[in-house]
């Protein structure tokens, strides 16, 4: 609905400078290392499979494309046909996300490196944030000098929090975790065991992190692995890790998958799963499974930061629109 002052930016102007300073510091970072920044299309044939995710669908001349969740496809395109250390800064697209922390258009901060581990990135995540510390609000009284980067494995967090391995439990003991944290009830049915799990972990257990530390969660159940390759040893979990600043979500990150013939199979489990569910088989990126099968990506490892969040972050914003020129409703 529109008002008087709809067209008010939502974000004070004081804070849009410290925006650009914010952004123009990530790409120093990046250029200091010798990433190479690219840019690529945010419309495509293909859209996400992911069971969590929706894409917005355009209409074209050329038929339907899709607003892209994120550039990972494309980018891992380029990474086969040999374009090395590369990053992109990018407005992404996920319908149905308002909120305190969402919005359904948001920049994106990705980047790829190749022969780190997913251990390697999490360092440099947490680089980046450290150098960016400097370009805040000098009032920002909630900001501290340092951030230390904590590392707990996802079942260990899960464990010390609720008293069970979420690898082993049972859908029963789940939902009786759930009910005895006030999450879910007998009424609402059965959760799947991942489902269960992701809320059990967003509402009781990332929510106790210390604020002023960045926590890194790794070795997510296999089940949860999205586009991570499994751990050799460990085959049960997967080398995915996500950041987290407080009890804030920052970032997700993957030790890649390069194998076209599991990454099918996955994208196809995807697209199974949506339709026991009831949603819309997504097409999957054919051009991307022929640069794996084609032109072999190499090993590396991709991370995503949403850098709205953090930007709250830094600016000690309570909503993230105040941290964007124009949000949903103002757009």
């Amino acid at each position: 609905m529109f008002t008087s002052d709809s067209w008010q930016p939502s974000a004070s102007i004081e804070a849009l400078r410290h925006r650009a300073r914010i952004l123009q510091g990530i790409r120093a970072f990046f250029d200091e290392r010798g990433v190479l920044e690219v840019n690529t299309p945010s419309l495509s044939r293909a859209a996400t499979t992911d069971v969590h995710l929706d894409s917005y669908r355009v209409e074209t001349d050329s038929g339907p494309r899709y607003l892209h969740t994120s550039p990972e496809l494309p980018m891992k395109r380029l990474l086969a046909a040999g374009v090395g250390d590369c990053y992109q800064l990018c407005a992404v697209f996920r319908p149905s996300e308002q909120g305190r922390y969402h919005n359904p258009e948001f920049t994106l901060l990705e980047w790829y490196r190749t022969a780190y581990s997913i251990d390697d990135l999490i360092v440099e995540t947490a680089a980046l944030i450290r150098a960016l510390l400097p370009l805040a609000p000098a009032d920002n009284s909630a900001l501290p000098a340092d951030l230390p980067l904590v590392s707990v494995r996802y079942s260990d967090a899960f464990k010390a929090r609720l008293g069970l391995c979420p690898l082993a439990a049972t859908e029963h003991e789940l939902q009786t975790l759930l009910h005895d944290n006030g999450l879910w009830s007998k009424e609402q049915g059965i959760l799947p065991k991942d489902s269960a799990l992701d809320l059990l972990f967003s509402q009781a257990v990332s929510r106790h992190f210390p604020e002023r530390q960045l926590t890194a969660v790794t070795h997510y159940p296999a089940s949860q692995a999205a586009l991570a390759q499994l751990t050799p040893d460990d085959p049960a979990t997967a080398q995915r890790s996500e950041l987290y600043w407080g009890q804030v979500e920052l970032a997700n990150g993957f030790k890649e998958l390069t194998d076209a013939d599991e990454q099918r199979a996955r994208f196809e489990a995807d697209n199974r799963e949506r339709k026991a569910k009831g949603l819309i088989e997504q097409p999957m990126d054919e051009c991307f499974l022929q640069a794996l099968k084609q032109g072999g990506m190499p090993d590396c490892s991709g991370i995503a930061l949403g850098v709205d969040r953090l930007m709250m972050k830094l600016l000690d914003a309570d909503q993230i629109q105040a941290v964007m020129a124009f949000d949903a409703s103002r757009a």
